[in-house]
């Protein structure tokens, strides 16, 4: 069992995870029963940034439309659109030693595909989660459940990777916005 983070939370993957350079990043969740008329799809998406704070090329941006980044570092394994069954319902591999060097930031974020046109919330979402672990081992290094209640927000940003001192640490973030992709689209992309 890995550290449970709180929101704010930060680990350093050199202390709690020597030698880490294959990491994997699963998120869950389930519906609460709410019937909107359509399914429930949330989308992990991660915008890799440099010092500017923003991707250098449009493909540093991986999500459900672009699979890979550019510099292969990051991979999302594909869309889930219901949430249905156990454990992570989407799944993003990261290789931190492939990792251009100009990257000093990975956000994950999570927003509802197609939110507002559904009049859907997190509020109607239960048992969300993100975890990291070793590709590996499998071993589970930090898990954070995202337990406020964002009864009106349709995005959210779930935790950052960031190098500081020559290491690779997480902070769990969980940060809600009502702006969908597009408001981090706007954020990062020069």
């Amino acid at each position: 069992m890995g550290i449970s983070l709180s929101k704010g939370g930060r680990i350093d993957l050199a202390k709690e995870a020597p030698g880490l350079t294959q990491v994997g990043f699963g998120l869950g969740w389930d519906e609460n029963g709410s019937n909107t008329g359509g399914e429930f799809d949330l989308d992990a998406s991660v915008f890799m940034l440099d010092t500017s704070g923003k991707i250098p090329q449009d493909r540093y941006f991986v999500f459900y439309n672009n699979l890979a980044s550019i510099d292969g570092a990051v991979e999302h394994t594909g869309d889930n659109r219901t949430g249905d069954g156990e454990g992570d319902d989407e799944t993003i591999h990261v290789d931190l030693s492939k990792i251009n060097l100009t990257i000093t930031e990975l956000v994950f974020v999570v927003t509802i595909h197609e939110a507002h046109a559904r009049k859907q919330n997190f509020g109607q979402v239960r048992n969300a989660f993100i975890r990291l672990y070793d590709r590996n081992t499998h071993r589970e290094i930090a898990k954070y459940d995202l337990e406020e209640d964002f009864s009106t927000e349709t995005a959210l940003e779930f935790g950052r990777l960031y190098k500081k001192e020559g290491s690779w640490r997480f902070k769990a973030v969980g940060t809600g916005y009502n702006a969908g992709l597009q408001g981090f689209v706007d954020q990062f992309i020069a």
